[in-house]
């Protein structure tokens, strides 16, 4: 009877591990190394048969400029109104290190340039501490219109490589692995677009992790701006090539 039940047992728990698996994302890889990755993966909030939701992609950008609008991103600690009565605002810092926006501006430009209507720019920057622990800083963008929406997931978190059991750091680079605790700036401000939150997310500093760049209202001085010139002028250099 024992025997019987066996292979009954081992489809139950065949039934549980799959059921458990965490679902895959398609994505496609541009750019990888033992510690870094850039991809492509789909946006599943991209509808086919609803022209709105595309994103405008592919998007030809020169990394100079995609370098010089990173390098405006700040990060700054997140605290709450006491905090601030006691301790005033924490400093802002770079988002990015010189490094970093070396390899992600020639890889982001590369990306966004083979991005498909329905895909987003994601990125995995990883400094290995220990065999079980990492530094990670992660996230994600795309263009829609004329609009730059870009999403730190994790700055700078401190990830203990689990025992058993699934790695989300690299599988999700747009998830958090923890409360984020700061806040993603951008420097010209008139340049952002506010976005809604929740009050949940202000109490778990989440509020504050997502920029959307009017790239029309970038200095006329800065690098980046000349893309949009272009984009205005020459809509199919910017916009999802037809057929």
């Amino acid at each position: 009877m024992m025997r019987s039940s066996f292979p009954l047992l081992l489809t139950l728990y065949s039934a549980l591990l799959f059921g458990c698996a965490v679902p895959h994302i398609p994505s496609r890889i541009v750019y990888e190394d033992p510690v870094n990755y850039v991809r492509l993966e789909e946006d599943e909030e991209v509808l086919p048969e609803w022209q709105p939701s595309h994103h405008t992609h592919p998007f030809t950008i020169e990394p100079e400029k995609i370098r010089a609008i990173l390098a405006g991103m700040k990060v700054q600690e997140h605290r709450v109104a006491p905090q601030r009565w006691f301790l005033g605002e924490s400093p802002l810092v770079p988002a990015f290190t010189d490094e970093e926006l070396t390899l992600l501006a020639a890889q982001l430009s590369e990306a966004l340039a083979d991005a498909k209507y329905n895909e987003r720019v994601t990125f995995y920057l990883s400094q290995p501490q220990t065999f079980a622990r990492r530094i990670i800083t992660t996230g994600g963008l795309y263009v829609h219109g004329t609009e730059l929406h870009f999403l730190l997931g994790n700055w700078r978190i401190i990830y203990g490589i689990p025992a058993y059991g699934m790695i989300y750091d690299r599988r999700y680079p747009m998830r958090p692995t923890a409360a984020k605790g700061f806040d993603l700036l951008f420097q010209p401000a008139e340049a952002v677009i506010p976005v809604k939150s929740s009050v949940l997310d202000g109490m778990l500093a989440n509020a504050k992790d997502e920029l959307i760049i009017d790239l029309t209202k970038l200095d006329p001085s800065e690098p980046a701006a000349s893309i949009l010139r272009l984009c205005v002028t020459r809509e199919t250099s910017c916009s999802r090539k037809s057929g």
